[in-house]
């Protein structure tokens, strides 16, 4: 049983490794900043996700012990990564930071000329 789940943390640590050089690939190979804050917040939260569960499953399987830091850690990074993207890429919109060329659709901007005609911006 343990070496079956040695095996299994493993393959979740190796995916997660794997996930987030995807990441950071699509972080050097995207063209603006909103595709790049995609690349950065959900593939490597999703990454670091499954890096932090393959971690807490090896504790629980061969060390018996119930890691309330790596519940925490998943958890922080669950609820914070998608937030934190959010934000950088609503303020990088707002301070007029451009679409990629081929982008073909901005939902925002009809919204942001509603605001500005009701003189909300």
């Amino acid at each position: 049983m343990i070496v079956i789940s040695e095996i299994v943390a493993t393959v979740f640590i190796v995916l997660g490794s794997m996930v987030c050089l995807f990441s950071a690939v699509g972080m050097i190979r995207f063209p603006d900043v909103y595709n790049r804050s995609h690349a950065a917040s959900k593939s490597s939260a999703l990454g670091v996700l499954l890096v932090l569960s393959g971690t807490f499953l090896f504790f629980i399987f061969t060390e018996e012990f119930i890691s309330i830091r790596l519940l925490l850690g998943i958890f922080f990074v669950f609820l914070t990564a998608p937030v934190g993207a959010h934000m950088v890429c609503r303020s990088a919109y707002r301070t007029g930071v451009k679409l990629w060329k081929k982008t073909s659709q901005d939902d925002l901007r009809s919204l942001s000329d509603q605001l500005k005609s009701f003189g909300r911006e």
